[in-house]
């Protein structure tokens, strides 16, 4: 991964206007689709059963949020992640607040077992909790370190084939071809709800132009980080660098990609 690579996926990401289809999260649904938006994408944000088919069949990448489960909503990512499998599409998982209760942590591992994600990304708590590794979250935030995790995420790399980004002030992508540390980014993203579904979904647009996920997942955590750089260089707190992390994101510019 450099900046010439990083640069071409946000310039094929915004010639192609991939749509991204997210069954995600009541609080984060308005955030994420400005975040596609903003990077070029064009996000669907749908999840009733009837029309799952038909709305995997418009889309170049699917992403799975499970941060406010019910479930009709489960039964739709079932459909979801089967209709991506048949049409070959890459699905991101997140697996929000894994580790609080049993039925999200069960409901996580079927949604893996059945059709295994081409990215699964969570902070060190949510990774651990998927492999019972003694990960225990505080609501949707990480008790642990991202290093705690990255033993737990090789595993899971491995379990089940999915690259697995383990997020926190040290980003470690781990794939195939080993482990990618990405230390873009400011602690002020930490006060801002739903920024993890953010890199998620931001994910998802760039797994929908890339014919590696690994690099996908890579890229788009510098890219988020990078954003995050910026917005909190302008920004007065949390409220204002939501604003500014949106601005930072559409007028990115190649000589902002640093990493």
């Amino acid at each position: 991964m450099d900046s010439a690579s990083i640069w071409a996926t946000v310039q094929s990401i915004r010639g192609k206007a991939p749509v991204v289809h997210s069954i995600t999260n009541y609080v984060v649904m308005n955030n994420t689709a400005n975040a596609l938006l903003a990077i070029g994408a064009s996000p669907v944000m749908a999840h009733a059963e009837e029309e799952m088919e038909e709305m995997v069949g418009i889309a170049s990448a699917l992403v799975i949020n499970i941060g406010t489960l019910s479930e009709g909503w489960v039964r739709s990512m079932f459909l979801a992640t089967e209709a991506a499998r048949k049409k070959g599409i890459p699905i991101v998982f997140d697996p929000v607040g894994v580790g609080a209760t049993s039925y999200r942590t069960g409901v996580a591992r079927e949604l893996i077992e059945a059709v295994p994600p081409e990215i699964i990304r969570g902070n060190a708590s949510e990774i651990m909790a998927l492999l019972n590794a003694g990960g225990k979250t505080r609501g949707v935030d990480s008790s642990a370190a991202s290093e705690d995790a990255v033993t737990t995420g090789r595993q899971l790399h491995a379990q089940s084939g999915s690259v697995v980004c383990i997020s926190g002030a040290t980003d470690y992508i781990i794939g195939a071809a080993g482990v990618i540390m990405n230390k873009t980014g400011h602690p002020m993203m930490t006060r801002v709800t739903g920024l993890g579904c953010t890199a998620s979904a931001l994910c998802g647009a760039f797994a929908a132009v890339s014919a590696d996920p690994f690099a996908a997942a890579a890229e788009a955590m510098a890219v988020m980080g990078i954003a995050g750089q910026i917005a909190a260089a302008r920004s007065q707190g949390p409220g204002t660098l939501q604003v500014h992390f949106i601005d930072a994101l559409y007028n990115l510019a190649f000589e902002q990609v640093t990493i």
